[in-house]
């Protein structure tokens, strides 16, 4: 028997070469019903597997090798999804963020809240895309902080009083639900649910997949027992939903990496590990430099950085706040989730000192993909060696964009630049085609390898696809 999934198929992207394409296929059903039926173009039906169950759903995973081509399928039970696995020659890769909004309406119309997925969808049509890459904040979950009556009590409760809370079965229950089911809703949405079944992907998270700034909250918030039980949930999800997987990533704070014919991504987790004080713990350090450093095949590498690493001064907002406004947390929490802040130089450092040793001594071309600051704007860093690091920022295909005031704002911190590695300055530039450095529209990334150039184009909400950048 055929059943309709609440959600997915959705395909991660494992592993990837000249003649296969390796992927996990997501599927979420009401629970006591049959196992689905998942195969390749032509193959037999794969093995299934309860990836996890819970509140009457089900999450199953199946595990396909396509082979590369430029158009190939899989199917499940009698639907069948094309997709292109070819990522050989002229590559097509998609780059999203953002995708909802710290106060999402229900009631906040599907076409107009996914116009962008709809024309990405429309994209991908025309030129198929071969990976789909997801820069952070994938889902707002923020509302999981009115799941239960306790929960919401904890948070308007005074910071001093937040750990003194207990964290209950029926706090965690319902808060899990909750999150499902936000989970099942936005990934049954038309046009999201078209990119998903048909694009393998990469994701990495940022705050508003747990809570808005968590990571950036002071210690008696983010390490009470409430703080800590919402994101044991936010993880779970974050693993089934944006990994495919059961489990968490080990060692606890590494991040993600596929290698593919002529690139590499590389995603550094920002988020599992991050206080105000540090960004990223030992174990994420020494993941990100080692798999790094493996990387010796002169192939262009994408870093997805969830936070902007490339941006203007805003050591200096941060000064004035912290002086003259200390306790406004909206702003304190949002500054301190830069690499910017006074509080993560070291490791911005180190971070920039990384790219630079890829670039200048081990001939590794780089470029930096990042979103969370709802505009668009591009940076770059010019190396002593004469090269330049391209950063790209998207962001958000659906949140609704902030007021010119804001990208204002911003370029005017901007003018001030930034060189916090000395002899290698920053500069924030417009997106191709663009007066200003920072564009308050809805927009996503189209990033394309034709031959050995690689070119990336912003499609912005109101004015359309910019002129392509090249990146080599």
């Amino acid at each position: 028997m055929t059943r309709t999934p609440l959600a997915g198929p959705i395909l991660f992207a494992r592993d990837v070469d000249s003649v296969r394409y390796q992927i996990s296929v997501i599927l979420v059903h009401e629970d006591g019903g049959p196992l689905p039926e998942i195969a390749a173009e032509g193959g037999d039906p794969a093995q299934v597997e309860i990836l996890w169950s819970g509140h009457g759903r089900v999450i199953y995973r199946a595990d396909l090798t396509l082979p590369v081509a430029s158009q190939t399928s899989y199917r499940v039970d009698e639907t069948s999804y094309q997709v292109c696995t070819d990522l050989t020659g002229d590559a097509n890769i998609a780059y999203v963020s953002c995708n909802g909004e710290e106060d999402e309406d229900a009631d906040w119309p599907v076409e107009h809240r996914d116009a962008l997925w709809s024309r990405l969808a429309r994209d991908h049509e025309a030129t198929p895309f071969g990976l789909f890459l997801h820069g952070g904040d994938q889902i707002y979950a923020d509302d999981i902080l009115a799941s239960h009556p306790k929960i919401v009590e904890w948070e308007e409760a005074e910071p001093e009083g937040k750990s003194t809370f207990e964290w209950t079965h029926d706090m965690q229950q319902q808060a899990e639900k909750h999150l499902l089911n936000r989970y099942i809703d936005l990934y049954a949405h038309p046009a999201i649910a078209h990119m998903l079944a048909r694009v393998p992907s990469v994701m990495m998270w940022d705050d508003h997949d747990i809570f808005d700034g968590y990571g950036s909250h002071p210690a008696p918030k983010q390490n009470s027992p409430v703080g800590q039980g919402l994101f044991e949930i936010a993880q779970r999800m974050f693993n089934l939903f944006q990994r495919g997987a059961a489990d968490n990533i080990a060692p606890v704070g590494a991040g993600v990496k596929l290698d593919a014919p002529g690139f590499s991504v590389i995603a550094p987790d920002l988020r599992t590990a991050r206080t105000p004080e540090r960004v990223m713990n030992d174990a994420g350090w020494e993941w990100f430099d080692q798999v790094m450093l493996k990387r010796r095949d002169g192939n262009h590498c994408l870093v997805m950085s969830s936070v902007p690493a490339l941006g203007p001064r805003l050591s200096w907002v941060e000064f004035m706040i912290d002086t003259f406004w200390p306790g406004v947390n909206q702003y304190e929490d949002d500054l301190r989730d830069q690499w910017q802040s006074r509080a993560h130089r070291e490791e911005w450092k180190r971070f920039l000192g990384i790219m630079v040793r890829e670039v200048e001594q081990n001939d590794q071309p780089v470029t930096l993909l990042s979103g969370e600051i709802h505009v668009a704007t591009r940076a770059t860093m010019k190396l002593k060696s004469g090269s330049v690091i391209h950063q790209l920022v998207s962001s958000g295909i659906s949140h609704t964009p902030p007021g010119t005031g804001y990208a204002r704002t911003l370029g005017a911190l901007a003018i001030f630049g930034e060189d916090p590695l000395s002899g290698y300055p920053i500069t924030i530039r417009p997106p191709a085609g663009q007066r200003n450095r920072y564009v308050s529209q809805r927009n996503y990334l189209r990033i394309r390898r034709r031959g050995e150039d690689w070119t990336a184009e912003w499609e912005f909400e109101d004015d359309g696809s910019s002129p392509p950048l090249a990146l080599s």
